[in-house]
């Protein structure tokens, strides 16, 4: 095992160049791969592609918590996927659509509708 001390506090340039081969090495350890091929917004939606190769729709599970929307495969899967986006406004799971296609997941995410303020002052 191998440790060596890691500085936040110190810039790039006050940095050893072995402790920054480390922390290099250790980003791409850690980091997953992104497989996003597109992402556009509409007024109304969001549509991202996304590639999700040698997996079934049934092992896929995507879930959609407000602005969350998290991308997994079921633990059974030999393929593991776990892809989560932040997005900036909250999405309608109802109106959502996702589809997989040769390994390739569409979604259409459906923005959800803001409160009319008028509406709401009539409610009360």
């Amino acid at each position: 095992m191998l440790f060596t001390p890691l500085s936040v506090t110190l810039n790039q340039a006050q940095k050893r160049p072995s402790i920054q081969a480390f922390e290099r090495f250790l980003g791409d350890v850690v980091k997953a791969p992104t497989h996003v091929n597109s992402f556009t917004e509409a007024e109304t939606t969001y549509s991202l592609e996304i590639d999700v190769p040698g997996i079934s729709k049934e092992l896929l599970l995507i879930k959609i918590d407000e602005q969350i929307v998290r991308i997994e495969s079921k633990p059974e899967s030999k393929r593991k996927y776990n892809l989560n986006f932040e997005l900036p406004v909250a999405i309608d799971p109802v109106l959502s659509q996702a589809k997989l296609d040769n390994g390739v997941l569409n979604l259409v995410l459906t923005k959800k509708k803001p409160i009319d303020q008028v509406t709401l002052l009539n409610i009360l």
